[in-house]
């Protein structure tokens, strides 16, 4: 009553490997890889608006415009800054308002990124809330 290996004769050696064990092996691993790793959670955290009771009112807010060129040259409504101290000073009378205005930061189509990102920084820094980006449209194609 023996069992037949398909092979010739009894004292032949098998030579192929009994892959079964090493799959449940690895099954198990990767059960245990999947169970510990930590959940991804891939979002951005924002402060969005809570509903008022209060109507909106109809008074336009106040609104300044910063602009800045491609060699980083700050502009405040048109006039040209010297440094950025002066931009953080102005900030700062800003950021000290009771209702802070409408802070409209557009930099030119050429300007490299580090200069948007410092004086983003800097209003940031120093407390400056109501700050947005515009003239975005250009960039679209």
């Amino acid at each position: 009553m023996g069992m037949s290996t398909g092979g010739g004769g009894e004292d032949e050696v098998m030579s192929e490997i009994n892959t079964t064990p090493l799959i449940d092996v690895m099954l198990v691993l990767l059960i245990m890889f999947i169970i510990t790793i930590p959940v991804q959670l891939h979002s951005v955290n924002m402060n969005m608006p809570t509903a008022t009771s209060a109507p909106p009112s109809d008074e336009k807010p106040i609104v300044l415009k910063i602009d800045i060129d491609e060699s980083g040259a700050v502009f405040w409504d048109g006039e040209q800054l010297p440094n950025r101290t002066v931009l953080e000073q102005k900030l700062l009378a800003i950021s000290q308002l009771p209702k802070q205005p409408e802070v409209h930061l557009k930099p030119q189509k050429a300007t490299e990124y580090k200069y948007v990102a410092a004086v983003m920084a800097s209003a940031q820094r120093i407390g400056v809330t109501n700050i947005g980006i515009v003239g975005n449209e250009r960039f679209v194609q």
